[in-house]
């Protein structure tokens, strides 16, 4: 019997991630810099929540009428309390609780500390390939719709 794989293949893994007294301007420059979508956010070394792009826009739509007093820092759009999972899970679980709790990242850790992200993204690209080595394309038939 074969054994899942384990969410250590699929995620995208990085150290990356944002203080949450940060602009939201740097973290996006972090993210543009990185390519990435989601981060990790930190308070003193330990993690504290995610913020996402969508996050930031939403928060920048919301405060875009209103006269700055201050910049808008990672603390204004962060979400506590993100899904936090260990490296060595099984992708099936993961992928499974994502499915349940309507979420589209989680963050990966090991022994505690952060090792990378898994998104809907990871979850495409990993279930693609799947279907591509179960499934392969005739000869010249690897075009995208």
């Amino acid at each position: 019997m074969k054994k899942p794989p384990s969410l250590a293949t699929a995620m995208t893994p990085f150290p990356y991630a944002v203080d949450h007294n940060a602009s939201l301007e740097f973290a996006q420059q972090l993210m543009q810099q990185h390519d990435v979508r989601h981060l990790p956010v930190t308070e003193e070394h330990g993690l504290v929540g995610l913020i996402t792009e969508r996050d930031m826009r939403s928060v920048e739509r919301q405060h875009s009428g209103l006269s700055a007093k201050r910049e808008l820092t990672v603390n204004d759009a962060y979400i506590a309390d993100p899904y936090i999972v260990d490296l060595h899970e099984s992708l099936d679980n993961v992928l499974m609780t994502m499915a349940e709790r309507h979420i589209g990242s989680a963050i990966v850790t090991k022994s505690g500390k952060l090792v990378g992200m898994f998104t809907a993204v990871d979850a495409c690209r990993c279930f693609g390939e799947f279907l591509r080595e179960h499934f392969p394309h005739a000869e010249g038939d690897d075009d995208v719709a």
